[in-house]
């Protein structure tokens, strides 16, 4: 790849980065550059490039030029607080620029007046990729005289092709299930901002980018070598955009990943035989208990015409139909939870896939009848998922089929009718649909179970969404079932049993009202003070993701948030939230706690959670990658912001600031520098609390060193049992073996409370582990003060508390760091608390 010659974007001084009064550019955090002291006020395109971002307030673009450098322009320091005043826009995000293209004007009086300084960095934001082999410094320039010239570091961009005027760049696929559904849908809405054909090539076979189901079809799997090719005007930023998309891991994070593991799939199609009459084997979907009497659930047959009415008549048909059905999946969609947003985002990717609706309407100009044709054309993909031999894939054959129901029912006006069903319902069926289940609240249903499926279909995960117990692949003796028949469903235990006896349905009520009423007695107690019965003051909070959640934890006697996880704000969309954004979104979750403590926790991306605005260069390894502190760090500009609009929150004190994923009290200090610059900018002097994640060893190994400066330490659980055993938590072959009850865990946890005990530091625990029942006793036995849980299961997490004793949990706890194993640690919990169920008094 040949050198990029950038020019003057201004007329001015041309100064060494260095003399930049601000530590982010002369400290070269943002990358290599130079700096210019304007005698000019418009800033112009150094080289032919395209915009990626204008800044909100008008005072910074970054570009990308043709061979992908990335440069940042921004006119003035400390210009942001102008508010945009001052600055005229003459480009848009997305926009194509050539040299010397009029970007940004501004008035130099009035930034001379308000600005900490004119000067006006030139960066390049991704140095991992380009250098500067050549600089012009210490002298006035003109627009478009030499500024600078990048050279491609090796490899960089090396992988871009163009044969015969198409664009063509490879790229290992880094997504651990592989280019299912989302992801699809998620590529061919990229793909469509581009006026260029793209298209993915894998082993020989080629599918439309912006076909969301044709890309499905190449069942492209995790690290599968494919090929992103392009042509037309503007190929070379769509092959970019496709493969920053694909390298970045597009957010596929553990909350839609599967919950079984391969195993249990391929179990999925080969039931267990059962063991004993009237027992019927399958794979848990949902978790839960529920008694209940049988229900078929049978789909009726849709009748389609072959012969048509004509094309006219057929092709509005099919629009109007389209329409209708894509209207209901975007108001579900807006007023649905996150599961159900994402999997009918995937349903509207689907409806609007050019090479499914063109392939109908080629149909109905033969003669055929829309339905007939939607019919055909749906089928066509169906049988292309179900021949590839990839579980995983042939799962969202139930989303195209449900898709081809709801376009056939809608065409025929023949609205599926709502059946009453009978308290305690179990719904049986060969399989159900997406649509079918989101048709019923989750009080209407016991729970479900089904002939075929599987553990990682859409509807597995709305059912554990809306708290459904649910089984699925329990072959086809289920469909043999009496209607009515009584039932008890043992979803963890995978198993249906059919007729249960007396003594039977006993115990399985005894368990369930056992539970309802440790759980309503929770419930009612949940905003009374958290403290064991000895007195100990353990304080219990709750994790929160958003609003919804905030509020949710307070109504279930949460005393604070241990954790905000801000990635809300920051993920699903194209460029960051502005510091505005942020104060608000804090305020109102600050509010919804009415005081209560919240700790909240700086950007935690890289790994598994993809922002599409920070291209993260693609790792083998992202979990030991940029991620957390580290990417905060690499990107100090978005920590600020972010640390400004916490300290904007009112009362000041309210909250704490949390920082993921720190190794060393290095980071720690860094990210205390950052926030001491925005109290000094902001007029703060009183003291603002700052904490860490204890997630990785070497965090919990120098614990004492670390609380020397932290002003407390909060561990989480997931990454540090993951980084302690060496297991990573998304594989699903060794879900069932990473227990953050394993001793080495909890060895780790232990030394982190006597590291901080040193310092008078408070440890809390805001992993999954403070949701888990069975560990609370040993987390206080280790000296764990705060436990932070799902919304939830506060309420009986504040009741088991309640019930314990302190001087018993360290011994507990000491039992349990020289065990052997986790199952072991369990059994010696469950063993301890047996008691405390017996008598009433546990959670």
């Amino acid at each position: 790849m040949a050198n990029l010659v950038l020019s003057s974007p201004l007329k001015g001084w041309i100064a060494p980065l260095d003399e930049t009064p601000d530590a982010v550019f002369a400290e070269r955090m943002l990358g290599d550059g130079l700096a210019i002291d304007p005698l000019g006020s418009t800033l112009h395109a150094p080289c032919d490039a395209r915009v990626i971002a204008v800044h909100a307030t008008r005072h910074a673009v970054t570009l990308r030029a043709d061979n992908g450098a990335e440069i940042l322009m921004h006119v003035g320091l400390e210009t942001v607080g102008l508010g945009g005043e001052g600055f005229e826009v003459h480009v848009q995000d997305g926009q194509a620029v050539k040299t010397g293209d009029k970007l940004i004007s501004f008035d130099l009086d009035l930034l001379s007046q308000h600005a900490k300084s004119l000067i006006t960095p030139v960066v390049i934001t991704n140095p991992d990729a380009f250098r500067i082999v050549r600089r012009e410094q210490d002298r006035v320039a003109s627009v478009g005289d030499f500024l600078m010239e990048l050279a491609p570091l090796d490899g960089a961009g090396a992988t871009l092709t163009v044969v015969e005027g198409e664009v063509s760049r490879e790229v290992i696929v880094p997504l651990q299930h592989g280019i299912h559904a989302r992801p699809a849908a998620r590529i061919a809405e990229s793909a469509r901002k581009f006026a260029a054909e793209v298209a993915l090539v894998a082993v020989n076979r080629r599918a439309s980018a912006k076909s969301p189901v044709g890309v499905m079809t190449l069942a492209i799997r995790h690290g599968d070598r494919i090929s992103i090719v392009a042509s037309g005007p503007d190929a070379d930023f769509a092959v970019a955009a496709i493969v920053e998309l694909i390298e970045g891991g597009m957010g596929e994070s553990a909350a839609l990943a599967p919950t079984a593991s391969p195993a249990a799939v391929v179990e999925a199609v080969r039931p267990a035989p059962p063991s004993e009459p009237g027992l019927l084997r399958g794979v848990m979907a949902a978790p839960g208990l529920a008694i209940g009497q049988a229900v078929r659930l049978v789909s009726s047959d849709i009748v389609v015409a072959e012969a048509g009415a004509g094309a006219g008549h057929e092709s509005a048909a099919l629009q109007d139909a389209l329409t209708l059905v894509r209207t209901r999946l975007e108001k579900a969609a807006a007023n649905g939870d996150t599961a159900r947003k994402a999997i009918l985002g995937a349903h509207l990717a689907f409806l609007e896939d050019p090479e499914l609706t063109a392939s109908a309407h080629r149909l109905i100009a033969d003669g055929k009848s829309a339905g007939f044709a939607w019919r055909r054309a749906v089928g066509g993909y169906v049988e292309a998922l179900r021949g590839l031999g990839d579980r995983r894939l042939a799962e969202r054959v139930d989303d195209l089929i449900d898709l081809e129901r709801q376009v056939l029912r809608a065409l025929s006006g023949d609205e599926d009718e709502a059946r009453a069903l009978p308290a305690g319902a179990i719904l049986l069926a060969d399989e159900l649909l997406p649509s079918q289940l989101m048709g019923l609240e989750a009080g209407q249903v016991a729970g479900f179970c089904t002939a075929k499926g599987g553990p990682t279909s859409h509807v597995a995960i709305l059912a554990a969404a809306m708290g459904i117990p649910a089984l699925v692949a329990v072959g086809p003796g289920v469909l043999d079932v009496t209607e009515g028949a009584s039932l008890i469903l043992d979803a963890e235990g995978g198993s249906l049993r059919v007729g249960p006896d007396a003594a039977q349905l006993a115990a399985a009520q005894t368990a369930i009202a056992a539970r309802h009423e440790r759980k309503a007695a929770a419930k009612a107690a949940a905003h009374q003070e958290s403290r064991t019965a000895d007195g100990t003051r353990i304080e219990v909070f709750g994790n929160v993701g958003s609003l919804n959640d905030a509020l949710a934890a307070a109504a279930n006697g949460a005393e604070g948030s241990g954790l905000l996880r801000t990635e809300f704000l920051f993920l699903e969309r194209e460029t960051p939230p502005d510091e505005d954004e942020q104060a608000r979104q804090y305020q109102a979750i600050a509010s919804a706690l009415d005081g209560r403590p919240l700790i909240i926790r700086t950007l935690d991306v890289g790994g598994d959670k993809a922002a599409p605005y920070l291209p993260i260069p693609a790792e083998e390894n992202p979990a030991l990658g940029l991620r957390g502190v580290r990417v905060s760090l690499w990107r100090p500009h978005l920590l600020k912001t972010q640390l400004r609009a916490i300290l904007r929150v009112k009362p000041l004190g309210q909250c704490k600031i949390m920082v993921p994923m720190i190794a060393s009290l290095d980071e720690l200090r860094a990210v205390r520098a950052v926030l001491e610059e925005a109290k000094r900018e902001m007029g703060i002097t009183r003291r603002v609390e700052l904490g860490v994640m204890i997630e990785t060893p070497a965090a919990a190994v120098t614990a004492d060193l670390i609380a020397a400066e932290a002003d407390f330490l909060s561990i989480g659980t997931n990454d540090l049992t993951q980084y302690v055993l060496a297991m990573d938590r998304g594989n699903p072959e060794l879900a069932a073996r990473i227990d953050a009850l394993h001793p080495a865990v909890l060895r780790m946890i232990a030394q982190t409370c006597a590291g901080a005990a040193k310092h008078h530091r408070w440890v809390g625990v805001c992993g999954g582990l403070a949701s888990d029942l069975v560990a609370v006793p040993v987390l206080i036995g280790l000296g764990v003060t705060e436990l932070s849980a799902t919304a939830a299961t506060v309420p009986e997490v504040k009741a088991l508390v309640r019930a314990l004793n302190v001087e018993a949990c360290q011994v507990l706890a000491r039992q349990a760091l020289d065990l052997t194993s986790p199952e072991a640690v369990r059994d010696l919990c469950k063993a301890f608390q047996a008691p405390l169920f017996k008598t009433g008094v546990g959670a």
